[in-house]
């Protein structure tokens, strides 16, 4: 592929997924408003922990071929479908060990509360959640995101929400955990449905014992990654499980479900931005990477900037909209939102160091995820030891994943710029004008009396987004960014085993 059609592919998954995160956020805040004032701080933070470690063991299950698969797609000998199956396979054994396990030992998803009830039933959602990630791969390295928007931005959300609000009726204690199992379930059904018609059934497939081996055995560093990844943003709800209540969890909870969205941003890229590494690793392109890695990294933090703005500066009127017990969460949102803000160039530099640097990948996530973890234990014991309240103190994990991404970002990006030998950094001075006069604009609507708070939602928001935006497209934009706002008519396609479809 040349530069213009990779950043055109680039530009046009864009597009699509970002029309999904946009999805994503309309169904999600009913699900927030639901759990926070339906079912209460307790019992959120009791799912938040749940939930915690179960998408951990449903991570840890794909064994790294969320992005190994688009690879091994990529060098494939041998029927397109048959390699997917074999992942599939893998990824089934690997579930159903992983369910076992949890179900066996219940006190991994609730370590601060009593069993009863379903607990134990949540544990079998582990392949769902498998699958659905890996079928989606599947339809990713075909440039099929919109399978991916339907699912995870449209069915998944909104399943989640409907279900929480009919469950309420019915079972207070378990409609979280049920609703939750509900989502899954409608999220795979969502993404085989589409992988079946693109791939099709395996037909004289049989599994390789060998090939399933080697194709673990390669991808674990891929699935450290991964894992590493996911721990460094949820290892601080499981510490705030192991020494808060779990109104504490759920407060904090909360706050991280506003800002992770914004996170949704950098995996709406992801389904494309594979793919392309791949085949410019094929070709030897560095310099194309290089261009990619700055391009998407560019746009993400553009928008993650612009929601973290958003996000914080009316923070606790943004808390207030799940429930004004959540309002004293405003702490953790603002570092939490920052953090996302700091990990959006990490994030898409390992894109690429999964593939050419996948060890050394490995070794700083596991450095920074051990700084983390140590981190946040020595916040909240200082701040406990200080006399802080324990609202301060929830807050101190937040600070510490705000500090470990930032300097991941700056340590991945090191890497990768010597690696590739071309800059991969996104920063543009337009930014800091962009988010400067931002908090000058939000900062007149908070300043007004209390009596008008409705207007720092209603007028400050979008005066917060007009400003930042027609700063960044004035002085920041050029034409490569812009194309992700122009539809192309051509398609930009990549060798693969069947027709590409987007």
């Amino acid at each position: 592929m040349t530069p213009t059609k990779d950043i055109d592919a680039l530009a046009k998954g864009g597009r699509t997924n970002i029309a999904g995160f946009a999805l994503r956020l309309l169904a999600r805040i009913p699900f927030l408003f639901i759990a926070g004032r339906f079912y209460g701080p307790d019992l959120v933070g009791r799912f938040a922990i749940a939930v915690v470690v179960v998408e951990l063991a449903a991570l840890l299950a794909t064994l790294g071929m969320k992005r190994g698969l688009a690879q091994a797609l990529a060098k494939a000998d041998r029927p397109h479908a048959h390699v997917v199956w074999d992942a599939l396979a893998l990824a089934l054994v690997a579930s159903l060990i992983a369910s076992a396990v949890l179900w066996m030992f219940p006190q991994l998803l609730y370590p601060n509360s009593p069993i009863t009830g379903l607990d134990h039933w949540l544990a079998l959602i582990v392949v769902a959640i498998a699958w659905s990630d890996l079928s989606l791969a599947a339809l990713a390295y075909r440039l099929n995101v919109k399978a991916a928007v339907t699912a995870r931005a449209v069915v998944e959300p909104w399943t989640i929400s409907i279900a929480a609000y009919v469950f309420s009726f019915f079972t207070i204690r378990d409609g979280l955990v049920l609703s939750y199992v509900a989502s899954m379930t409608a999220a795979l059904i969502a993404s085989m449905v589409p992988f079946l018609r693109s791939y099709g059934l395996p037909r004289g497939w049989s599994p390789r014992l060998r090939e399933l081996a080697r194709l673990a055995r390669v991808n674990a560093p891929l699935a450290g990654a991964d894992a590493l990844e996911w721990g460094s943003r949820n290892v601080d709800r499981f510490i705030l499980g192991l020494l808060f209540a779990p109104s504490v969890v759920g407060i904090y909870y909360m706050a991280q479900q506003v800002a992770s969205l914004p996170q949704k941003l950098k995996t709406s890229f992801d389904p494309v931005l594979g793919p392309v590494i791949t085949h410019a690793l094929a070709d030897d392109d560095r310099p194309a990477i290089a261009s990619q890695v700055r391009q998407v990294a560019f746009w993400i933090i553009a928008a993650q900037l612009l929601l973290a703005l958003m996000g914080s500066i009316p923070g606790e009127a943004v808390m207030g909209v799940v429930g004004p017990q959540f309002v004293i969460g405003t702490a953790p949102l603002v570092f939490l939102l920052m953090g996302e803000v700091f990990a959006s160039t990490g994030a898409v530099c390992e894109s690429a160091l999964v593939y050419v640097a996948r060890h050394r990948n490995l070794m700083i996530s596991a450095t920074m995820l051990g700084f983390q973890i140590a981190l946040s234990f020595g916040l909240v014991f200082a701040m406990r030891a200080l006399g802080w309240s324990p609202t301060w103190q929830a807050a101190g994990p937040a600070v510490a994943l705000a500090l470990s991404l930032a300097l991941t970002s700056l340590a991945k990006a090191m890497l990768l710029r010597r690696l590739l030998g071309a800059p991969v950094s996104p920063l543009r001075w337009p930014l800091i004008w962009a988010a400067l006069a931002a908090v000058v604009v939000g900062g007149a609507f908070t300043a007004l009396p209390h009596r008008f708070e409705w207007a720092e939602l209603l007028i400050g928001e979008p005066a917060i987004a007009a400003t930042y935006c027609w700063i960044l497209w004035r002085w920041a934009f050029r034409p490569a960014d812009r194309a992700l706002f122009t539809k192309k008519p051509d398609r930009a396609t990549l060798p693969q085993d069947g027709a590409a479809t987007l």
